[in-house]
């Protein structure tokens, strides 16, 4: 993730519902997701790579983001971070909207919900992670981040009319809060683990089915692309952004190599390469593979925050982790149609 990025409409209200989106990575997918959802799935490949290298590579890019969060934060501040990573994520984005002369969404009231949106999916999200791993390693913020489906599964039953629970999915909810306890060693009365910056996590994992139910409601049918509607989003965010680290924080006195490529990478490729990755797997082999990468994004993380920055594995953080995409899975699945007698 994210840690990677940021929805935008919903299907329009015709087309069948998407999944909860499950990661901050996925926040950008749930866009993504809910517009070429409604295309038919093509039969050819997408692009020059086949598509299971650019599910390869978007499960990586996705993947590493919280070592890129947790590398920007040694040089900059938690908000500097999510600005830094807004901002060059919506440059990437206007870029490819300039190339394709297309047009940014148009209305106040589009631009109102985007405004919305751009809080709960961005600039919330980005910087609870940013503070987050201040004080935890960027592998626990990974699998805080899978909490998101869970998270979501609980408020849609509220929120959403046609989401019915089953007993699948509340087993699914109870697995996965299992995984939390066992990742956070409970056992042991959560010795070890920093629990302000625990709680960072995963409030950043709430914020992004509370703005997916938000962006559902409010956005369904918008017309635009997804490209364009996350640009405009991610513009909004770079300036609330801009706000608060003007507000709350001070220039950054030097720009350390390391730390700043981290939050170039983490908006350039994690916002604007990742998001035509996904859309293009979308759109060639439908939603519900493409959102597989979800659950690859917690093992990446974790590997990632191992052998790159040396972060400490116990048995319980894997395992937990596991617990916590198998509850996570559960969630996300409808029962199907019935057979006819």
């Amino acid at each position: 993730m994210s840690a990677p990025t940021i929805p935008g409409p919903a299907l329009p209200a015709s087309a069948p519902s998407p999944p909860a989106p499950s990661t901050p990575a996925t926040a950008t997918a749930a866009t993504v997701t809910a517009v070429a959802a409604a295309a038919p799935i093509r039969a050819r490949r997408g692009g020059l790579l086949d598509w299971r290298v650019r599910f390869a590579i978007l499960s990586v890019v996705w993947g590493f983001s919280f070592l890129l969060i947790k590398v920007g934060t040694e040089a900059y501040a938690p908000f500097q971070v999510a600005l830094g990573r807004v901002l060059f994520g919506a440059l990437a984005l206007l870029t490819v909207l300039l190339v394709r002369r297309e047009p940014l969404p148009r209305g106040l009231r589009t631009w109102g919900h985007l405004s919305v949106a751009a809080l709960l999916l961005n600039a919330a999200p980005f910087s609870l992670f940013a503070y987050a791993e201040l004080s935890i390693p960027s592998s626990l913020a990974g699998i805080c981040n899978a909490t998101s489906p869970l998270w979501g599964m609980a408020l849609s039953l509220v929120a959403l009319s046609e989401d019915r629970p089953t007993r699948r999915r509340f087993a699914g909810l109870g697995l996965g809060f299992l995984g939390v306890l066992t990742v956070l060693g409970a056992w042991q009365g959560f010795s070890g683990v920093d629990a302000k910056g625990t709680a960072f996590a995963l409030l950043a994992s709430l914020c992004y089915p509370i703005g997916w139910i938000y962006v559902r409601r409010t956005l369904a049918g918008t017309p635009g692309s997804p490209v364009a509607l996350t640009g405009g989003q991610l513009m909004i965010s770079t300036l609330q952004l801009a706000l608060v680290s003007a507000l709350f924080t001070s220039a950054p006195s030097s720009f350390p190599l390391w730390p700043t490529l981290a939050v170039i990478a983490l908006g350039a490729l994690g916002t604007g390469m990742a998001l035509q990755m996904q859309y293009g797997l979308v759109t060639e082999v439908g939603p519900t593979t493409a959102q597989m990468v979800t659950y690859f994004i917690p093992v990446i993380a974790t590997t990632a925050g191992v052998l790159v920055l040396g972060e400490q594995l116990h048995w319980n953080t894997p395992v937990g982790a596991a617990i916590v995409l198998a509850g996570a899975a559960l969630t996300q699945t409808r029962p199907g149609a019935r057979k006819p007698a």
